[in-house]
């Protein structure tokens, strides 16, 4: 094979460099913002609504669970597969089948009359909410570089954030007022609220190129990351974090019912844990060096079992402390994750779409297994606190696991 002329190569670095300086890649990272809310929209969306639908479908708790966790089991399957086409389709076209596909499935719950026909709609998320979830962060590598990538994780993983702490707090107040209290009308228009985004990136997003990937397959490129320490690493922290924060914020708001809140109001203090996490989101990424990240994510994970401990220990305002320092403590975990993935250099923005499908593909096992482990406890056990203490356990594990991170050279 013929090595590309010095003129090529040149060309090719500054197609490659030219997104880290251009002014339009704050406009793509609005635009992935964006795209995650309403991807948090919709994620965050059925938990304020379990009372009204399990009475409206007969459903059970267990029922409910294993719904909870359908499209994150629909979501390992297409994951790996999702990272390796946007690496090969580029990111625009993509993004914006994922969110048009994320859209049908909230919009056709509507037309849901039990278990088993709501259960695949939900499933359907698992679909789509993969490209998005891939997408992101590739196109991050892409267009940022330095502390501004480590700043632009942080923002755009704010977006899932304040889109579900908006819709825990607003879905009892203000959106199911304005449908008639329909549950089924209320998904109808998260749905179209979606489609609107997806059109708005299809108009907007632009692609770049990653550089030459050469003619290794699908295969061929999982064999290569998952030899990589870091990776390694990364995958089974990825899938232990996943399974506390889906596990937990799922349920949270039927926790509260539990305790004898009201939907609505147990709708705001979910949304709490949800917002305390913006300002970490928004400084730690970028203030925490590439070296200390894995000490940085051990500190994390203690901070959330304990905060966990004493949510399901103390009642009054200390609850609501302890809720608000794991709001702070665990939306840090992700972006540390993703840093560390993005930036280890057998990964780099090149395959980074490869490298995040198998992360989000390993994670979500975490995802679909905790929502259902938790509902199972919970008619086991007529109550959430020994759920409470199997998300410490996990919680402890990630503690012990950070300290297998090697230290990033970048």
């Amino acid at each position: 094979m013929t090595p590309p002329s010095p003129i090529r190569v040149e060309a090719m670095k500054k197609e490659f460099s030219a997104p880290h300086t251009s002014p339009y890649r704050w406009v793509m990272l609005a635009l992935l913002w964006l795209l995650y809310a309403s991807f948090g929209v919709i994620f965050r969306s059925l938990s304020p609504l379990i009372t009204p639908i399990l009475a409206d479908l007969d459903m059970s708790y267990s029922q409910m669970g294993f719904v909870l966790g359908s499209w994150q089991l629909t979501y390992i399957g297409a994951a790996a597969m999702a990272g390796f086409l946007i690496d090969r389709w580029g990111i625009r076209r993509s993004l914006f089948f994922g969110a048009v596909v994320i859209s049908l499935s909230v919009g056709l719950r509507y037309f849901s009359q039990g278990f088993g026909t709501f259960l695949p709609v939900v499933a359907l998320f698992g679909i789509g909410g993969p490209l998005i979830s891939v997408g992101c962060p590739k196109t991050i590598a892409l267009w940022f570089q330095g502390k501004d990538r480590g700043t632009a994780v942080g923002i755009y993983l704010t977006g899932p954030w304040l889109g579900g702490a908006f819709i825990l707090a607003a879905t009892n107040r203000l959106i199911m007022p304005l449908t008639g209290d329909s549950w089924r009308l209320t998904f109808a228009l998260y749905g179209f609220a979606t489609f609107a985004v997806a059109v708005l990136w299809w108009l907007l997003a632009k692609d770049v190129e990653a550089g030459e990937r050469g003619d290794v397959g699908m295969k061929g490129v999982f064999k290569a990351l998952v030899k990589v320490r870091n990776v390694q690493v990364v995958l089974l922290l990825g899938l232990l974090t996943f399974s506390i924060t889906h596990g937990f914020m799922n349920w949270l708001p039927k926790i509260f019912e539990s305790k004898g809140f009201s939907p609505t109001l147990a709708g705001y203090a979910s949304s709490a844990p949800l917002l305390a996490g913006i300002p970490s989101l928004l400084i730690l990424p970028r203030i925490i060096p590439p070296h200390r990240r894995g000490p940085a994510i051990g500190i994390l994970a203690a901070t959330v079992a304990l905060s966990i401990w004493l949510f399901f220990t103390l009642a009054g305002p200390f609850m609501f402390a302890a809720l608000i320092l794991y709001g702070m403590t665990s939306c840090t975990l992700i972006p540390l994750l993703t840093l560390i993935l993005m930036e280890t250099p057998e990964v780099g923005p090149r395959y980074m779409g490869s490298a995040g499908g198998l992360f989000f593909c390993i994670s979500e096992i975490g995802g679909f297994t905790s929502p259902f482990a938790v509902g199972v406890l919970v008619d086991w056990t007529g109550g959430f606190l020994e759920a409470g203490y199997l998300i410490i356990a996990l919680a402890l594990a990630i503690l012990v696991m950070s300290f297998m991170i090697k230290e990033q050279a970048l």
